[in-house]
Formats: structure tokens, C-alpha cells, sequence
């Protein structure tokens, strides 16, 4: 008998699964307002240099003593990074003669003054990331996501070696201490550390919580568990542009994202471990007893079966035989799998970042736009639903992908005047883009063997957040070219989707045990 057997006895979809996806559900709401806190947390409200001995002019305003001071760009703004060496009084008569010379000018000295009226406070105007610092910035996403990076590896493989529930426990609890310590940061580097330590522990979270809530689910209701665990993403995407609307300061922000996480642990305990990774790995005792639960709550009562029987599904291993990530890659199609399935996690994560984190590049109110991305994701999730069991798993995953691209390619054509045009084609490619990460977590957690299940996860999230954590370094390229980072995410988008192809099909197929079913 399969485990899949075992589940249509006791009912693969009754009120003990929807309690537990539920539960996940509400604990996954955390992940994205953490994952894409960047883009308030750093924000760059318009600033520029720190004027010296301002009470020399006594009788200028505040307009006049920026004319005189700072430098005009061509479209009339003032700059953000340099300021004259010696006041232009001449500019009073007419500020249109802007000097040529370069040599009047210098980069700020003084420090800057920034616009409040958006942001009490960010970490820009904390610790003055901007200009020659602007990358510092940036890189605080890239350390986060180097965390995760970093955390996917490690919960993958203790998830596997101790158990689902356990690790995500333990995620969640270490969520909340560097979630914690991160909003009391006294420096950059403090900050830094501690975002890199909250990236790893919300890793395991992220990890965890599909894969647990799939081995309780049967075939049939499968791919419904996957889009319904995927649509909290979303709704945690427009609670974070609430949140951040309301919380304008970065630290109490900072402590608003993360005190969920605590509600999260003491919901967790109603959740059981996973019957299936239990019977896999021979605690037939702790399986049976959760299956008898289960079984109960969704009112089989006559269900029974002896330990023995469950001792029989258990995975068989030969003498001294473990599994790690090097199992990803002994096997011929295990091996194959694994190669195209991290380079399309690459592209998926690298490409939904990418369009992300770019809230105000296609003209729109920043808080409205994330709401916007949020709300855009729901429908497209839907659509996946229909998708993936009509078209199947390959060709959704591949032309999810292909389409972001191609979204994101049409908009370095389109002109920057057409705002409305170009905001639609953004909102279409973020749609495309989270149905593309939808199918990507439901087509892998059925790639691979249980005995596997959560090595391949941690592998392919590694690929993911070494995307998620290349993705805010590539804005820095538009000083060589305006739409470099654009072309950049349209190209890999494109090529990974293409390397989907190369995946088989997973379309109601029972979710294989261990590697022999898979070879």
C-alpha cells in the first residue's frame, strides 16, 4: 500500500487538512513583508546637499538660497549629489544660465537634507546611503537574500534529517529574535548582520510550509492546497503596503513585520508533523497516531490499520545508505531534473524581484503599486489553478516565464511619457511573474521523492535566492545603461523559461516515494 492509498481512506481533503493549510496559510502572510520590506525599509526620498552657513543669507528664502547652491538638472530638479564649491548669485537674475563648468561644482560635503513628507525615517536617511553610498543600500536586500540563500541549504537538510514542524518552530522563533534585533540596529552593520540572520531563519519558513502541508493533502486536492497556501503570499504582499502606509519609520516598521511571527508559533502547535515523513523515515508510532487523528476529524471512525502495515510503506534503505544533496545529482534523471529545476527557480525568483523591488519605475504612488502587485497576483493565481490541470505543470512553468519577459522587454521600448501604458504592461508581468512562482513551488514539491523531498526544495530555494539576492544589484548597472537591468531580467527570464521545457510532466502523478520512482 502507497501512502496515497492510505489517504483516500481516511480522507485526503476533510476538515483535518483544512485546519492545518489554514494555520500554514496565516503563517505565511509573514513571508512577504519581510521579502519585499526592501522597498520601504531603503526607500530614497528626494534629498539634496547639506547647505553650510545658511545664516549668511539673511535675506534669501529657502528657493533662493537652493538656486544659488545647488545645480539644476536638465529637466529642473535640483541634484542629489553635488553642490557649487562657491554661491551663484547671478543665478537670482536668471536661474536658466546653468554653468557648464564642472569645475564650480563638488559632491556634498555637509551631509544631505531630505524630504520627510513620505518617510518619517528610512535607513537612507538613517545613515545617509545615498550617492557614492547608494550600492550599500541596495545591498541591503542582497544580504538578506544571502541569508535566505544560506538558510535554504540549511533548513532543506535538517527538515529532511528532524522533521518538518520542528525546523519550521525553530524558524519562526528565530524569526522573531533578529526581526527583533534588526529594528534596534544602532549601525549599518548591525543592521546588516542581523537582516542576514533574520533572511536565514525566514527561510526555513518559506521552506517548509508547502511541502508540510502537501504530504497531508491527496492527489485530487493537490494542486488546490499549492494555489491556496500561494494566495496568503499575496494577500501579505498588500498587507505590507497597509502596514507600511500607516508605519513610517523603519524601525517600528521593522517591528510591525515581524510580532505576526509570535501569533504564528502558538498557532503551529495545533499543526502535526508529517505523516508521511514519518512513515518514511520509520517513527511508524508517532505516524499512526496522527493518521488515527486525522482520520476521526474527518469522520472515518472505523478507519484502523495495524503498525505493521505502516511499517511495510516505509522507504526501504539500504545498510548505511543516507540521501543529502549529492542524492540530487547521482541519478541519471534525478540528476537532469535538478540542474533545469534550479536554473528555472533562478530565473522565476530573479525576474519577480527584479519587477518587485521597482515599485516607482512605471509612474505610480509606491504604496498603491504594491497594493496593486498584491492584488494582481490573486487572479493570476486562480488562473494558474485552471491552468496547470488543463495544460499541465510544464507548459504553465515555461510560458509563465517567457511572458514576464517578454513584458519586461516591452517596456524598454515603450516611452517613459506613456505612464498608464507602461504601468499596465507592468501589472500584467507581475501577474505573469507570480503565477510563474506559484507553479514553481507546486511543480517541485511533486518533481521530487519524500525521501529527497525537502533537499530538492532547499537546493532549488538556494538557486531562487541567489536570484532574489543578485536581483536588487542589478539596478546599480544603469550607470553604464539606462535599461541594462531591464534587458537583464527579460533575458533570463526568457532563457529559464525556456529550460523548463526540459522538466517532466507531474500532472496527476502520484508523488513518488523514493528514487527508484523516479528513475
Amino acid at each position: 500500500m502507497k501512502f496515497e492509498d492510505l489517504l483516500l481512506e481516511i480522507d485526503g481533503f476533510g476538515r483535518f487538512q483544512i485546519l492545518i493549510l489554514l494555520i500554514l496559510c496565516l503563517t505565511r502572510i509573514n513571508l512577504p513583508m519581510h521579502f519585499l520590506l526592501h522597498n520601504f525599509l531603503a526607500a530614497t526620498p528626494s534629498h539634496h546637499c547639506a547647505i553650510p552657513h545658511q545664516e549668511a543669507f539673511v535675506n534669501l528664502t529657502t528657493e533662493e538660497i537652493l538656486l544659488i547652491s545647488i545645480p539644476r538638472e536638465p529637466d529642473g530638479t535640483f541634484r542629489s549629489c553635488e553642490m557649487f564649491s562657491q554661491p551663484q548669485y547671478h543665478l537670482l537674475l536668471n536661474s536658466s544660465l546653468q554653468p557648464d563648468n564642472n569645475s564650480i561644482t563638488q559632491d556634498c560635503r555637509y551631509g544631505w537634507v531630505y524630504d520627510h513628507s513620505q518617510f518619517t525615517s528610512t535607513i537612507s536617511t538613517q545613515w545617509d546611503l545615498v550617492c557614492e553610498q547608494r550600492g550599500l543600500n541596495q545591498a541591503t536586500a542582497t544580504f538578506f537574500f544571502i541569508g535566505v540563500t544560506m538558510g535554504a541549504v540549511v533548513f532543506g537538510y535538517l527538515s529532511d534529517r528532524f522533521g518538518r514542524k520542528i525546523m519550521l518552530l525553530l524558524s519562526l522563533g528565530c524569526s522573531v529574535i533578529f526581526g527583533m534585533l534588526s529594528a534596534g540596529s544602532v549601525s549599518y552593520s548591525m543592521l546588516a548582520i542581523t537582516r542576514t540572520l533574520t533572511g536565514v531563519a525566514l527561510s526555513g519558513v518559506s521552506l517548509i510550509i508547502l511541502p508540510l502541508g502537501m504530504e497531508w493533502v491527496d492527489i485530487e486536492h493537490r494542486t488546490f492546497a499549492g494555489i491556496l497556501t500561494s494566495i496568503f503570499w499575496s494577500i501579505g504582499n498588500m498587507l505590507l503596503a497597509l502596514t507600511a502606509y500607516l508605519v513610517r519609520d523603519w524601525q517600528w516598521l521593522l517591528v510591525a513585520v515581524t510580532g505576526p511571527c509570535l501569533l504564528s508559533i502558538v498557532c503551529l502547535w495545533w499543526v502535526p508533523e508529517s505523516a508521511r515523513w514519518l512513515i518514511a523515515n520509520g517513527k511508524v508510532k508517532q505516524a499512526h497516531k496522527h493518521l488515527l487523528k486525522c482520520a476521526r476529524m474527518n469522520g472515518k471512525k472505523d478507519f484502523t490499520i495495524s503498525l505493521e502495515a505502516l511499517r511495510r510503506m516505509t522507504t526501504e534503505k539500504k545498510p548505511g545508505e543516507s540521501f543529502s544533496y549529492i542524492s540530487l545529482f547521482r541519478t541519471p534523471v534525478l540528476r537532469k531534473i535538478s540542474l533545469c529545476a534550479g536554473i528555472v527557480w533562478f530565473g522565476v525568483a530573479f525576474s519577480y524581484y527584479g519587477m518587485s523591488m521597482n515599485l516607482t519605475g512605471f509612474g505610480l504612488n509606491m504604496y498603491f503599486s504594491q497594493f496593486v502587485f498584491g492584488v494582481i497576483e490573486i487572479p493570476a493565481k486562480i488562473v494558474m489553478y485552471v491552468l496547470v490541470n488543463r495544460i499541465g505543470r510544464r507548459q504553465s512553468q515555461a510560458w509563465t516565464l517567457i511572458l514576464t519577459g517578454l513584458c519586461i522587454g516591452a517596456n524598454i521600448l515603450i516611452p517613459k511619457p506613456f505612464t498608464s501604458v507602461r504601468s499596465v504592461i507592468a501589472v500584467m508581468g507581475k501577474g505573469f511573474s507570480e503565477a510563474a512562482f506559484t507553479t514553481v513551488f507546486l511543480y517541485t514539491s511533486e518533481l521530487y521523492p519524500t525521501v529527497l523531498r525537502q533537499n530538492g526544495m532547499g537546493y532549488t530555494s538556494f538557486m531562487a535566492r541567489l536570484g532574489g539576492a543578485l536581483a536588487p544589484l542589478v539596478f546599480l548597472l544603469d550607470d553604464v545603461w539606462r535599461s541594462l537591468p531591464e534587458v537583464t531580467y527579460c533575458g533570463v527570464a526568457v532563457c529559464s523559461g525556456s529550460v523548463a521545457f526540459l522538466l517532466p510532466e507531474t500532472l496527476n502523478v502520484r508523488l513518488p516515494e523514493g528514487i527508484e520512482d523516479i528513475e
